[in-house]
């Protein structure tokens, strides 16, 4: 049975996606803050968890941004605004996935269970270091570096630079990395995937002059270290 931990402070909303969530088999804790909500990860140990942007004390951004420190832990974040800006700050700070409020309930569970799964799936796969030449990642530390010099990467950064290394040589679509690395049908501007891969190449590529992401024209991107 996985645990799912709701970050909400209106309490009604909490309630009612807790008795839903129960329904379908999860175990379910809620918090109304951010305090409690990084206690109850530090002592419960969630599986996946539903965070809400704005919260007292510690607002939604703050505490992925605490939690992706030490853990790839799934992240769902849940906004009141319909806005492109909250949703790229949620993510750069390692939320695996945004849902607008208000939501349908069954489109919750669907995200829910698309990123259990994917979780599971990246653990499976992210089980072994990489190198090329002075280039190097460990998907077990979400920790990647050149030479002795670290390279700091958000988390889909780093999800979107492993995959295309798990399939070096080849090219991959756009809508591939947005279907593997975001996890699920993306609904915002398409043009993310050209967005991060222009985060890699500024952190890897231009940084130690070398070259590593290739563009693939009419196709989408090929890792290729040069």
């Amino acid at each position: 049975m996985s645990k799912i931990l709701i970050v909400e402070d209106e309490a009604k909303i909490a309630r009612f996606v807790t008795l839903e969530l129960e329904h379908e088999g999860y175990e379910v804790r809620a918090a109304g803050d951010g305090r409690t909500a990084l206690q109850e990860c530090e002592s419960w140990q969630p599986d996946l968890m539903i965070l809400d942007l704005m919260l007292p004390q510690l607002s939604g951004i703050e505490v992925c941004r605490r939690i992706r420190q030490s853990s790839d832990l799934p992240i769902i974040m849940l906004t009141a605004k319909d806005d492109v800006s909250d949703k790229v700050m949620g993510l750069d700070m390692g939320a695996d996935d945004y849902m607008t409020k208000p939501f349908a309930i069954e489109e919750l569970l669907a995200r829910i269970r698309v990123n259990l799964r994917k979780h599971r799936v990246d653990r499976a796969q992210h089980s072994g270091a990489r190198s090329a030449g002075q280039l190097h990642i460990d998907p077990a530390s979400y920790s990647a570096g050149y030479g002795d010099a670290p390279i700091t990467l958000t988390k889909k950064e780093f999800d979107l630079l492993n995959y295309l290394w798990q399939h070096e040589g080849t090219a991959v679509t756009r809508d591939e990395l947005l279907n593997h690395v975001w996890g699920y049908e993306f609904t915002g501007d398409t043009n993310i995937v050209d967005v991060y891969i222009r985060y890699l190449r500024q952190k890897i590529d231009d940084k130690f002059g070398i070259k590593t992401i290739h563009t693939i024209r009419a196709v989408g991107y090929m890792f290729r270290y040069e």
